[in-house]
C-alpha cells in the first residue's frame, strides 16, 4: 500500500498525518486546485487524490508526551496487595510500577503467565516488598502517559529506540518484529547474526524492512553511545529527575514508521525539514531524497484535505458508502460503536434483509478500524453490529474486522462476535488521542460532551490571521477582527507575547473586538485599513471616560488595586482592592489595545453611590452606561500607547 507522511508545524502544535492510498479517489481527499498557482503547486496537490487520512498525531508545545522518557525515581509507596509500587519521578502524580515490570541485576522475578506468583518447582516467588523499599532510588521508563486521573505507567525494562533497532540494556539476544513477513524476518535474522553486542539485547523493528548488516552495525554503535550517556546522567542526576527525553513528535513518528515503501514525507517548516534530513542522513541516507519541503502558499494539511478530516473527529456520526452510518459514543469505562443501516434498503428488486444487513456490517467493519486508528481510541471497545441470522455472515464480518486490524500498529485483541452482533475488543491506550488533545470538558454539560478549547480555536484563528496578512491588499496595515473575548485573550494574555510575535512575522497589526455572547468559534473581519484608524475604533474607551464596572478580582501584583473586565477588556482600578465583588464608577486614565488603567470616581464617596443609585432607579443600567461611554470615547480623546496599559494587565 502506498503511503505518505505530512508534517505540519505551527507555533502552538505539531501535527502529523499518515496518508494511505485508497485505490480510488477518496471523498475526504483534497481535489486539485485550479486557481492560479505557484510553479509545481498543481502537481503536488493532485497527489492527494486517491489518498485518505489513516492516522493523526498531535503534540502541543508544553504538553509533550512523556512515553519513552527515562527518569531516576524514588519509590514512594509499596503496595503488596496490588503487587505494585508508586514511584515519584518529579511529576504531579506518582508513576505506577507493577511487579512484572521490575528488573534488578541478578534477581529472577516470576511474571504473570509464567508461573504467577510462584517460582520454579512451584515455590513461592519474590514479593514486591522484598524487591523494593520506600525511599529506594530506581531508574524507570514511561510506557504509558498519565491519562485522566491515572499517573504514568512505568517499567524498569529500559529500551532505547533507533531507526532500525530497539536496544534493551537488560535484555538478551536479538529478536525480529512479528509484523514482517516470514521471508523478510528470516533474512533479517541472517543479517543480524553474530552482530557484536557488548551487553544487552535488541529488537529489529518493522521499519528495518530491507536493511543490511552495515545499517545494524552503524545503529548499534550509536545506541550504545546513547546508553553510556544515559548511565553517566543517572550517576549525576538527583532523584527524582529526568535523565533521557524521547524525541519530539515529528522525529518520533517519522523514525518509527517512515520506510522504503513510503512515497515521501512532506514537511511545511524549514527547520523541522532540516532536522529530519539530518536524522535520515545519519540513519538511512537512502531516504533523504524522499523528505520534501512544502513551499506552496496553500497550507499543507488544507491542500491534502486533512483539515476537513480533523473537523469530522468531533462528530459522533460517521457515514458509510451505501447509506448506513456509525454512532460513536465515548464513556468513562469504554467506547461504544453502534452500526445502523440508515437509508440503505438493499440493491435490486430481489434484495433480502439478511443481504442488506450483511453488506452494511461489512462496510462498518472496515470503517470501524479506520475510526479507531484516526481517533486513536483505546481501552475497551464494544461494536454493536446489526443482528445477522446466519453464522457464516457473522464469520465474514469478523474476518473483515480482523483483516482491517492488520494495518493497525497498535496492539489489539478481538473476541468472537456474539449472536446479538456484539464484538468486544481492547486496543492499547498509550497516549491521549487527537480528540482529547483538541478538546476540553464542556462547562455547559459538565463534561458529558466536549467542545473545542479556546487554545485550539486560537491556533486555528492564528492561521486565518496569517492568511489575511498574506492576502492583504496594498495599503492595508491593520485588521479589526471580531471574536469571543476568551479566544482573543489567548493572543493578548501574558503581555500580548503571542500577538506581538504574530505581528512581527506578518508585518500587520491585529485588533480585536467582541462580546461574551458570541460563540467561541465566531470569527469575522469587521474592518481593515490604516493602523491609526483601526486602533481608534478597536479601543473601547478613551482617557476621561467614566464607566460603571463590576470589580471581579484583586490585582495580581498590587493588593490595593483590583481588576474589572468588560468583554475581555481588562481595566486595572487603582485603590479598588476593597471593592472586589461590587460595582463602582471609574474614570479611564490610560487606555491601550487590550487593557486600561482607571481610578475610582470619588472612591467610596457619594459620587460612586450616586452612580449605583441611578442604576437602582431603573433609568440607566450597566449597558446604558457602557454604551454611552463607548460612543463618547469614539468621538474624541487622543490615542494611547498599547504598551502603557498592557503593562498593568495581571495576565
Amino acid at each position: 500500500m502506498k503511503k505518505q507522511l505530512l508534517v505540519s508545524v505551527d507555533r502552538g502544535e505539531t501535527r502529523v498525518a499518515l496518508m494511505e492510498a485508497t485505490g480510488t479517489p477518496d471523498s475526504a481527499a483534497a481535489k486539485p486546485v485550479t486557481r492560479p498557482t505557484t510553479r509545481g503547486r498543481t502537481k503536488q496537490v493532485e497527489m492527494a487524490e486517491g489518498y485518505r487520512v489513516a492516522e493523526l498525531y498531535f503534540e502541543r508545545r508544553g504538553n509533550r508526551s512523556i512515553v519513552g522518557n527515562i527518569y531516576k525515581g524514588k519509590v514512594d509507596n509499596v503496595l503488596p496487595g496490588l503487587e505494585a509500587a508508586f514511584v515519584d519521578i518529579g511529576l504531579d502524580k506518582n508513576g505506577f510500577l507493577h511487579v512484572d515490570e521490575i528488573v534488578l541485576p541478578g534477581v529472577e522475578i516470576p511474571r504473570r503467565g509464567r508461573g504467577g506468583a510462584n517460582g520454579k518447582d512451584g515455590q513461592p516467588g519474590k514479593k514486591i516488598s522484598d524487591l523494593l523499599k520506600p525511599g529506594q532510588e530506581i531508574v524507570v521508563q514511561v510506557v504509558k502517559d498519565p491519562l485522566k486521573t491515572k499517573g504514568a505507567r512505568l517499567s524498569m525494562e529500559l529500551t532505547i529506540a533507533g531507526r532500525y533497532m530497539v536496544y534493551t540494556p537488560t535484555g538478551e539476544g536479538i529478536g525480529v518484529s512479528k509484523r514482517l513477513d516470514d521471508k523478510e524476518r528470516e533474512r533479517l535474522r541472517r543479517e543480524a547474526k553474530s552482530l557484536e553486542m557488548p551487553s544487552g539485547g535488541a529488537i529489529i523493528r518493522t521499519a528495518a524492512h530491507g536493511a543490511k548488516r552495515s545499517d545494524f552495525e552503524r545503529e548499534m554503535l550509536y545506541l550504545h553511545k546513547l546508553h553510556e550517556v544515559l548511565l553517566r546522567r543517572v550517576e549525576t542526576t538527583p532523584a527524582p529527575g529526568l535523565v533521557f527525553q524521547e524525541a519530539d513528535l515529528s522525529v518520533r513518528v517519522v523514525r518509527d514508521i517512515f520506510a522504503a515503501h513510503f512515497e515521501r514525507a512532506i514537511v511545511d517548516d524549514p527547520k523541522q525539514h532540516q532536522r529530519l534530513v539530518s536524522f535520515f542522513t545519519r540513519t538511512a541516507p537512502e531516504l533523504v531524497d524522499r523528505v520534501e519541503l512544502w513551499q506552496d502558499s496553500t497550507p499543507l494539511l488544507e491542500a491534502y484535505g486533512v483539515e476537513k478530516t480533523i473537523d469530522g473527529l468531533f462528530s459522533k456520526r460517521v457515514d458509510l458508502p451505501s447509506g448506513g452510518y456509525l454512532i460513536i459514543e465515548y464513556t468513562e469505562a469504554l467506547t461504544v460503536i453502534d452500526v445502523n443501516s440508515g437509508s440503505f434498503i438493499g440493491r435490486g428488486k430481489q434484495a433480502r434483509l439478511e443481504d442488506t444487513i450483511t453488506r452494511t456490517n461489512l462496510e462498518a467493519a472496515e470503517e470501524v478500524v479506520n475510526q479507531l486508528r484516526l481517533r486513536d481510541i483505546g481501552g475497551i471497545i464494544v461494536i454493536d453490529f446489526i443482528d445477522m441470522a446466519r453464522a457464516r455472515n457473522r464469520d465474514a464480518v469478523l474476518k473483515t474486522l480482523r483483516n482491517s486490524l492488520d494495518d493497525d500498529r497498535t496492539k489489539t485483541f478481538t473476541a468472537e462476535i456474539s449472536r446479538l452482533g456484539l464484538v468486544e475488543m481492547t486496543r492499547q491506550n498509550v497516549t491521549e488521542g487527537v480528540r482529547e488533545v483538541m478538546s476540553r470538558p464542556c462547562p455547559t454539560c459538565d463534561g458529558e460532551g466536549v467542545i473545542r478549547s479556546e487554545a485550539t480555536i486560537a491556533i486555528e484563528f492564528e492561521r486565518r490571521l496569517r492568511d489575511l496578512a498574506a492576502r492583504a491588499p496594498r495599503g492595508v496595515e491593520a485588521f479589526l477582527v471580531r471574536m469571543h473575548p476568551a479566544v482573543s485573550s489567548e493572543f493578548t494574555g501574558q503581555g500580548a507575547r503571542v500577538l506581538r510575535q504574530l505581528e512581527t512575522e506578518t508585518g500587520m497589526f491585529f485588533h480585536f473586538t467582541g462580546t461574551e455572547g458570541l460563540p467561541l468559534d465566531h470569527f469575522d473581519v469587521v474592518k481593515q485599513g490604516v493602523d491609526d484608524e483601526i486602533l481608534e475604533e478597536a479601543v473601547p474607551f478613551r482617557e476621561g471616560d467614566e464607566v460603571l464596572v463590576q470589580i471581579v478580582e484583586p490585582h495580581m501584583y498590587n493588593v490595593d488595586d483590583a481588576v474589572a473586565k468588560i468583554d475581555g477588556y481588562i481595566i486595572s482600578v487603582e485603590e479598588g482592592g476593597r471593592f472586589v465583588g461590587s460595582k463602582r464608577l471609574v474614570r479611564i486614565e490610560e487606555a491601550g489595545r487590550t487593557a486600561a488603567v482607571a481610578v475610582l470616581v470619588g472612591g467610596d464617596s457619594p459620587g460612586a453611590d450616586a452612580a449605583q443609585g441611578v442604576e437602582a432607579d431603573g433609568s440607566r443600567g450597566d449597558e446604558a452606561v457602557d454604551s454611552t461611554s463607548r460612543r463618547r470615547g469614539r468621538r474624541g480623546g487622543r490615542r494611547r500607547s498599547a504598551a502603557t496599559a498592557e503593562a498593568t494587565s495581571p495576565e
